[in-house]
C-alpha cells in the first residue's frame, strides 16, 4: 500500500513522534533539582545535622523530613491519579502512528526512571556510606538518611509506578496481562524501601563499620540488582515497536517522505 501525498500531510501536521521539549525538561528537572537538594546537605549537613537534639537539627532536617513525605505522597497521589483517569479506554482503535508516538513518549518516561535510579540508588546511596564512615550517628534520621531514603527512593518509586501504568494505560501490547520483566524493574527497587526498616533495626543493636559488604546491606545489593530486569522490558518494548512494521507510518519513514 502506497503513501498519498495528502496522507503525509496529515502525519505531519500531528505531534511529533519524539517530544524534545518533554524529554529535555525532564532531564533538567532531575537535574536541577538534586543539584539544590546536594548545595543544601552540603550547606546544613554539617552545620546543623551533626546534633539530633539541637534545635537546628529540628528546624533543617526534621522539617526537611515532614515535607518530603507530604509531597512525595500529594505527588504520586496526583501523577499516578492522572494516569489512571486519563487512560485510553479503547486501544483497540489506536492508530499505528499514534502508538509508534506512545512507544516513543514510554520510552522517554524510562530514561526519567533510569534517571532517578541513578541519583538515589547510585549517588546519594554512594555517599551515605561516606557520611557514616565519618561520622558518628545518633538518630536513624541522619541528613544523608532523610535524603537518601526518604526523597531520592520514593521519587524513583513514584517515576518507575507511572512508567509502568502509561505502558499499562495507553499501550496495547501492555495492556493484556501484567509484564513481568515490568513488575520486577519497579517492584524489586521498591522492596529497597522496606528493607530500610530491617537496616535501621540492625544499626540500632549493633555499631559497625558503614560498609557496603556488611550481611545487613545484602537487601540492598539485592532489590537493587532486580533493576536489571529492564533488559526484559526493553525486549518488550521492541515487541511493540515490532508490532508495528508495515504499516502506513513505517512505510512513509521508509521512503523518506518523514523524517527519522
Amino acid at each position: 500500500m502506497s503513501v498519498t501525498s495528502q496522507e503525509v500531510k496529515e502525519i505531519v501536521s500531528e505531534k511529533p513522534l519524539l517530544n524534545k521539549l518533554n524529554l529535555a525538561l525532564g532531564v533538567a528537572l532531575y537535574l536541577s533539582f538534586y543539584s539544590f537538594i546536594r548545595w543544601y546537605e552540603g550547606v546544613y549537613g554539617w552545620s546543623a545535622g551533626l546534633d539530633s537534639f539541637a534545635p537546628e537539627f529540628e528546624t533543617y532536617w526534621m522539617n526537611f523530613l515532614y515535607t518530603e513525605i507530604v509531597l512525595e505522597v500529594s505527588t504520586a497521589s496526583i501523577l499516578w491519579g492522572y494516569l489512571w483517569k486519563s487512560r485510553d479506554r479503547n486501544l483497540a482503535a489506536i492508530e499505528p502512528r499514534e502508538e509508534l508516538r506512545r512507544n516513543i513518549t514510554h520510552l522517554v518516561w524510562l530514561f526519567a526512571y533510569a534517571n532517578a535510579i541513578y541519583w538515589g540508588a547510585s549517588y546519594f546511596t554512594e555517599q551515605d556510606g561516606t557520611w557514616h564512615q565519618t561520622i558518628v550517628r545518633d538518630t536513624d534520621f541522619t541528613p544523608s538518611h532523610i535524603i537518601e531514603f526518604y526523597l531520592t527512593y520514593p521519587i524513583y518509586i513514584i517515576t518507575g509506578f507511572a512508567a509502568f501504568l502509561y505502558a499499562k494505560t495507553r499501550l496495547p501490547f501492555f495492556a493484556e496481562g501484567l509484564s513481568l520483566p515490568y513488575l520486577v524493574t519497579v517492584v524489586g527497587p521498591f522492596m529497597i524501601l522496606p528493607n530500610v526498616g530491617l537496616n535501621e533495626w540492625g544499626h540500632t543493636f549493633w555499631f559497625m563499620e558503614e560498609l557496603f559488604v556488611a550481611p545487613l546491606h545484602y537487601g540492598f545489593v539485592f532489590f537493587g540488582w532486580l533493576a536489571l530486569a529492564i533488559a526484559g522490558v526493553l525486549l518488550q518494548v521492541f515487541a511493540s515497536f515490532g508490532n508495528l512494521i508495515g504499516n502506513t507510518v513505517c512505510e512513509a519513514v521508509d521512503q523518506g517522505l518523514i523524517a527519522k
